[in-house]
């Protein structure tokens, strides 16, 4: 059942562009074409693993079978099932306990729609209660001050995924989709490294952001303004940079693969920036 398709198109060039600005925007194609990243299936379980929000559709009851739509808290168990914590007064609950399919989807940056966006088609069912406390240290673990899910209205519910798509550089050169089985994405697993990836975005750019460029320059050939560093996985970063008044998110890989220190944890991170990147 598997499908993942790549296709890259020749940049499109807008009326009035530069011969610099062409040739930037051509050296980025071939830079991202090149730059190493995640397995797909891999980059889609480490997104939604590292996601807290997300858009759940039901089939409504209310409104004649039609979709319905509500932004939704989740987090996701260790086989990426994502767990919902969700009131038996809102309309997608009542929904659910009718017709349990649905999809869940998550945008990895809700600002750009030329980024990563992931549905997962499932079933959602009810937590049983033997594994309610299981289910609700797992949720709060990730979102610490959900405070609600000890009301008495609130209720867990897990999706099952059936299949997972995925789409990326919509409108962009470098148009990514595929998908993948419930069997395929159970079995691949989150990157180690992106435990890391908050802190480390965040120490570097703000101690190291002049760094950051500099590397972003040596691998790209581009000579960028800035570079905000965005997220960290184990073959590399991803920043949005500036050239010339225009913003571009750009892929940066690392020479070789980052690896955890022995005894290293989340909560010691900024050390391991400095070790990832000066790799680079």
């Amino acid at each position: 059942m598997a499908s993942s398709n790549q296709a890259s198109t020749p940049q499109t060039v807008a009326t009035g562009e530069s011969s610099d600005e062409i040739d930037i925007l051509q050296r980025i194609q071939s830079h991202e074409e090149k730059a190493a990243r995640l397995p797909p299936v891999e980059e889609i379980r480490t997104v939604l693993a590292n996601s807290t929000r997300g858009v759940l559709s039901t089939f409504s009851q209310k409104y004649d079978g039609y979709p319905s739509g509500s932004m939704v808290d989740f987090v996701c168990d260790a086989e990426g099932s994502p767990i919902l914590a969700i009131s038996s007064l809102a309309a997608h609950t009542k929904d659910l306990l009718v017709n349990p399919t649905c999809s869940l989807l998550v945008a990895k940056d809700p600002e750009d729609r030329t980024d990563l966006v992931i549905t997962l088609h499932g079933d959602a069912v009810s937590v049983p209660e033997a594994d309610r406390e299981a289910a609700r240290t797992t949720y709060l673990a990730k979102i610490s001050d959900a405070f609600w899910v000890d009301f008495g209205d609130f209720q867990f519910f897990k999706i099952q995924p059936k299949v997972v798509r995925y789409v990326s550089g919509v409108a962009t050169a470098l148009l990514r989709s595929g998908e993948f089985s419930r069997e395929e994405y159970a079995a691949a697993e989150v990157d180690p490294i992106s435990q890391f990836s908050e802190p480390i975005a965040s120490h570097m750019n703000k101690d190291h952001a002049e760094d950051t460029k500099l590397i972003v320059q040596h691998s790209t050939n581009i000579p960028v303004e800035s570079a905000y560093m965005l997220d960290v996985d184990r073959l590399g970063f991803c920043v949005k940079a500036r050239y010339k008044g225009r913003t571009y998110k750009l892929r940066i890989p690392f020479p070789r693969p980052a690896v955890i220190r022995k005894n290293q944890h989340a909560d010691s991170s900024v050390g391991p920036s400095l070790d990832f990147l000066v790799q680079c």
